[in-house]
């Protein structure tokens, strides 16, 4: 039986740099990472780093010829038994809610017929806007899972609710879903 694996797809947010530990914390528990870095989430953390960790090519662009021909964004989210969305910004919250899909992330996370977990991460007056709030009950309704965001500060300065989880508990979470 092989391993379990997931997609991750990394936001861009400051919590970004939680996804490297993310990915670590999942290989030790023998679960696979392939990832997606968004434009936004290459601006915290950078191809060679989630490469290097994973152990596997970084997906980017939707319109990568090399990509598509070799895995395309379809068989991306397919190959995987679960996506993780994590940091999910809420710029991937909302796109996610409304069904758009204009870059490699939204794409993949509307063709996928997979389950799909969100770790969302963003400033607290984000978190608690009524159209955050508004796609993460729409998002909810859909059948995607979340964990967190948690309680505390930000590197904004602010105190609340809007940090992501910690990679271990995302982790455990990720194990109870694919039931390892």
């Amino acid at each position: 039986m092989s391993s379990p694996r997931i997609l991750l797809i990394i936001g861009g947010g400051i919590a970004a740099y939680k996804s490297l530990e993310l990915i670590r914390e999942l290989k030790r528990r023998e679960i696979g990472s392939r990832c997606i870095l968004t434009k936004a989430g290459a601006e915290f953390v950078t191809p060679l780093s989630v490469s290097a960790l994973s152990d596997e090519k970084v997906y980017a662009d939707l319109f990568n010829l090399t990509d598509e021909a070799e895995m395309g964004h379809i068989e991306l989210s397919r190959s995987a038994d679960l996506i993780v969305v994590a940091p999910a910004t809420a710029d991937l919250m909302a796109k996610a809610a409304t069904g758009m899909a204009n870059d490699l992330a939204s794409t993949t996370l509307l063709a996928t017929d997979k389950p799909v977990l969100m770790a969302p991460a963003m400033n607290v007056r984000m978190w608690l806007h009524p159209a955050t709030q508004r796609n993460l009950a729409t998002l909810t309704g859909d059948g995607v899972h979340f964990i967190g965001p948690d309680e505390g500060d930000m590197a904004c300065g602010e105190h609340g609710p809007g940090r992501m989880a910690e990679p271990g508990t995302i982790a455990g979470k990720i194990e109870s879903l694919l039931n390892v």
